[in-house]
């Protein structure tokens, strides 16, 4: 069955210039603390280039914020998601939908999403802290870990470290779908802004 389409959030790139810029730092200071490059975070910040989750939340890191700060999926005030109501969201510009799984509350440290992939979809290879699990629900997957390339397919799960160079690509003519829970610290830090709730998705 088809997905109804996910809702994009507010562009990213201005609210990456603005925080940056209420910080003091500078593009290579943001780089430094991000671990991405200059030339990528500009294009980035002209939202003519947009992160994976995981580079988002380098980028969150380096601005002392958390992933809400650009995402506004909202929190459910209990830890059962059902699957008709699960919450569901995009970033600005991205081809991949996300549904969020987890629940924050204090000590938490996980997190964990749905991600739905169009055919051909291509990442960027990240570095990061913690550690990564992914399940493959449907469709099929080719992880890059470490320069060794894996082809996943349904039923099939990968556990490793952030700090592992990797990157992954959708390959096929079809949709996938994967589960990702990992433990970016990130998304759990103390003060992080909010934006308002995300409007439901279309009918």
């Amino acid at each position: 069955m088809a997905r109804e389409k996910h809702k994009a959030d507010p562009q990213i790139g201005p609210l990456i210039r603005r925080r940056r810029k209420q910080l003091g730092l500078t593009l290579q200071a943001l780089c430094d603390r991000a671990g991405v490059s200059v030339g990528y975070l500009s294009q980035v910040e002209r939202d003519n280039a947009t992160p994976s989750l995981g580079t988002l939340a380098q980028i969150a890191d380096g601005l002392e914020v958390g992933l809400e700060f650009f995402i506004a999926a909202p929190g459910p005030g209990d830890s059962l998601t059902r699957a008709e109501t699960r919450p569901q969201f995009s970033l600005n510009g991205s081809s991949i939908g996300y549904e969020n799984l987890a629940t924050d509350f204090p000590g938490a440290e996980l997190s964990s999403y749905i991600l739905h992939v169009p055919p051909g979809y291509a990442s960027e290879e990240v570095s990061h802290e913690g550690e990564e699990i992914i399940y493959i629900l449907d469709g099929e997957i080719t992880q890059t870990l470490d320069g060794q390339v894996i082809r996943m397919t349904a039923g099939d799960s990968l556990h490793y470290s952030g700090l592992r160079p990797h990157s992954w690509t959708n390959p096929s003519d079809r949709p996938a779908r994967l589960l990702w829970t990992g433990t970016l610290a990130v998304l759990n830090r103390k003060g992080a802004m909010k934006l308002p709730e995300m409007a439901p998705l279309d009918a």
